[in-house]
């Protein structure tokens, strides 16, 4: 029988489910562990902060989630499909896990975060050529 989310352990769990989930995941894996790099064992108790924050009103979480999102875009374009993604799975995981209002609040605030962080992204325009240097470009007849 499935619980709601009521602790800091319970947090974990989803975030730990989450990512084996995510960073496994053929559309969006790779930016996890290629583009990232990400160090799960130094992300998760930060992640998990985030969320405790959110959903229990812990007050645990200092810092800003959106720049490190940007950063990665300059790295490898984020898209609407990876943002897409990441909210099939994050909801996927949670049903398997829980249900209850807190539940039904981490889905929906994973709605809000996807659309927020993915508008944001769309502003920041598209990344510099990789490789450096200028770009030589051509203007007016040739």
């Amino acid at each position: 029988m499935k619980h709601d989310i009521e602790t800091r352990d319970d947090v974990e769990r989803l975030v730990r489910a989450f990512y084996a989930r995510a960073m496994d995941d053929p559309m969006i894996g790779y930016l996890f562990t290629d583009v990232a790099q990400l160090d799960l064992e130094a992300h998760v108790p930060q992640i998990t902060a985030f969320w405790e924050t959110i959903l229990l009103g812990a007050q645990t979480y200092r810092g800003g989630a959106f720049a490190p999102h940007a950063q990665l875009h300059f790295k490898s374009p984020l898209r609407g499909g990876h943002f897409e993604r990441w909210l099939t799975l994050w909801t996927t995981t949670v049903d398997e896990l829980f249900e209850g209002p807190r539940a039904g609040y981490a889905k929906h605030h994973a709605t809000r975060v996807a659309r927020a962080f993915h508008g944001r992204i769309e502003t920041l325009g598209q990344p510099a050529p990789s490789g450096g240097g200028f770009a030589v470009t051509q203007h007016g007849p040739r």
